[in-house]
């Protein structure tokens, strides 16, 4: 957890056709193929990782085999952004303990300024 993934970004020979290389193993040793539109309903790196290349948009089609992602981008659209979508996978930093009570505290706190505007 919060590690970033190396991503290196290489043209493909296929126009409209982006690969990624990582140095993560993202699908294990299989192969992993998402259509856009199609529900993606598992919980594996590679099922979240499509499910955050399609969110961006653009994308007609992922491919994943190991480290190596291959995109296959939506007619007009262009690879800007997907190499942050995939460097961020592993990256998540939870709330620490203390910055989930201060925001209870705030959101339980009542609204100063409706207060002061209150009649009395």
């Amino acid at each position: 957890m919060g590690q970033t993934v190396n991503v290196v970004e290489k043209p493909s020979s296929n126009p409209g056709m982006v690969r990624f290389e990582t140095n993560r193993t993202i699908s294990g040793t299989g192969h992993d193929r998402f259509v856009a539109g199609e529900t993606i309903e598992g919980n594996r790196p590679s099922d979240e990782l499509a499910r955050r290349i399609f969110a961006r948009g653009g994308v007609a089609a992922v491919h994943i085999n190991g480290g190596v992602v291959t995109v296959d981008l939506a007619k007009g659209y262009d690879s800007s952004g997907l190499a942050d979508v995939i460097r961020g996978l592993y990256t998540f930093y939870a709330p620490s303990p203390d910055a989930i009570i201060a925001e209870a505290a705030v959101e339980a706190a009542p609204d100063e300024d409706k207060a002061a505007e209150a009649p009395v």
